[in-house]
C-alpha cells in the first residue's frame, strides 16, 4: 500500500503543473487525457487498487479519490480560463471608442405610397380586400364583360401558367379588378372596398412600363351611388395623396367592365414642376349593368363605382422619380433617399 501511496502526490503535482501550463483548450485536453484518460497515468494508479489486501483498499481509495477530485477541479478551473481567454479579441480593443449603431431599414417607398391611400380611404370608411395573383379567366376577364374575343383584352396580355389538360388556363392576373368580383360574389352589398396588390402584363421594360407593377383598385356598391359619389371621392384621395392644391377632371373614355367610363386627370403644383398642367392618373366608372348580373346583384337596385390607378405613377410624380425600374432594382443608393 505504501508504493502506492507514494506516487499519488507526485503525480497530482505533474498534473497540476501540467494544466496550468496548457496555453489553449487543445492542450489542456491533451494533459486531461495524460493522467485521467481511460489510458492515463492516474487512471493506471487507480487500477492497481485491485492489487492491494481487501484491509487496505479502503484507506487507499479514500486518498486516490480524494486527489483525483483535486485534479478534476483544477481541470476546471482551468478550462474555464481558457475559454474566457479564447473569447476575448485577439487585437487590443479600445472600449471609450463610441459604438457603431445598425443601420436601420426602412419602407420601400411604394410601401409608403401605399400605405398613404389606404389611409386616406380607410377616413371615408373603405376596408382593404385581397385576393390571389394567379387567377383565372372568369374572375380576370369574363365576369369584368371582357369575353375572349373581347378586343380589349389585347391591352392586357398577360402571362398564362401551364395547366393540366382539360383544366381552365391559370394566369398572372393584369389588374386587382379580379378581387371586386370576389368579394362580390361572397357578400351582398354595400361594399367599399380598396384591392392593393401586385399585378402583371406583358410590357417590355422602359421608363414608364414594367411586367411586374403595383395597382389600388376601389370599388362602392350601394342604393342610389351616382358620379358624383365617385368624383367627390377621386378628389378627397388626390387631394391627400397630391396635396390641398390638387384639381381634377373626368374625360370620357371605355372600359368594358364600367359604363360611363372616364380617365381622371389631376392638375396640382407637382404636374406645373415637370411641365405640364394637366396629367393623366386613373381610370373609372359606374359598374357595368352586366358585371352586377354576373355575380348575382339586381343593378334595377344597386349601383356602384369602380376606379384603378398605378402605386408606381402616385409615386413616381410625389417624389420626382423619372424612370419605373428604379422600385426594382434593390439598389440602396436610391432606396435610402425615401
Amino acid at each position: 500500500m505504501a508504493a502506492i501511496l507514494d506516487q499519488i502526490e507526485p503525480l497530482k503535482q505533474a498534473a497540476l503543473a501540467e494544466f496550468g501550463a496548457a496555453s489553449d483548450l487543445t492542450a489542456l485536453e491533451q494533459a486531461r487525457v495524460s493522467y485521467l484518460g481511460s489510458n492515463g497515468k492516474f487512471t493506471a494508479l487507480m487500477k492497481q487498487l485491485g492489487s492491494l489486501p481487501k484491509e487496505e483498499k479502503p484507506a487507499a481509495g479514500k486518498v486516490i479519490n480524494s486527489a483525483k477530485a483535486e485534479l478534476e477541479a483544477a481541470l476546471a478551473r482551468r478550462r474555464e480560463e481558457l475559454e474566457l481567454k479564447a473569447a476575448l479579441p485577439k487585437e487590443p480593443t479600445d472600449f471609450t471608442l463610441p459604438g457603431r449603431r445598425r443601420v436601420l431599414g426602412r419602407l420601400h417607398p411604394l410601401t409608403q405610397v401605399t400605405e398613404a391611400i389606404v389611409r386616406s380611404f380607410r377616413k371615408i370608411g373603405f376596408v382593404v380586400a385581397d385576393g390571389p395573383e394567379v387567377e383565372d379567366d372568369y374572375h380576370c376577364f369574363d365576369a369584368l364583360n371582357t369575353p375572349a374575343d373581347h378586343p380589349a383584352r389585347d391591352t392586357q396580355d398577360t402571362f398564362y401558367l401551364a395547366a393540366p389538360a382539360g383544366a381552365a388556363p391559370a394566369l398572372l392576373r393584369t389588374h386587382t379588378s379580379s378581387v371586386q368580383i370576389r368579394v362580390m360574389r361572397k357578400q351582398p352589398p354595400p361594399v367599399r372596398i380598396i384591392v392593393p396588390g401586385r399585378v402583371y402584363r406583358r410590357d417590355n421594360a422602359d421608363a414608364t412600363h414594367n411586367p411586374t407593377f403595383q395597382q389600388v383598385e376601389g370599388l362602392y356598391v350601394d342604393r342610389q351611388v351616382t358620379v358624383g359619389d365617385l368624383k367627390g371621392t377621386v378628389e378627397f384621395v388626390f387631394k391627400e395623396l397630391m396635396g390641398p392644391d390638387t384639381r381634377i377632371r373626368f374625360r370620357p373614355h371605355y372600359f368594358s367592365y364600367t359604363e360611363p367610363s372616364f380617365e381622371i386627370d389631376f392638375s396640382s403644383a407637382l404636374t406645373r414642376k415637370m411641365g405640364k398642367e394637366w396629367l393623366e392618373i386613373a381610370g373609372c366608372g359606374m359598374v357595368h349593368p352586366q358585371v352586377f348580373e354576373n355575380v348575382g346583384y339586381d343593378p334595377e337596385v344597386w349601383t356602384g363605382w369602380a376606379f384603378g390607378f398605378g402605386i408606381e405613377r402616385i409615386a413616381m410624380i410625389r417624389y420626382g422619380i423619372n424612370d419605373i425600374r428604379l422600385f426594382y432594382q434593390n439598389d440602396l443608393r436610391f432606396l435610402s433617399q425615401f
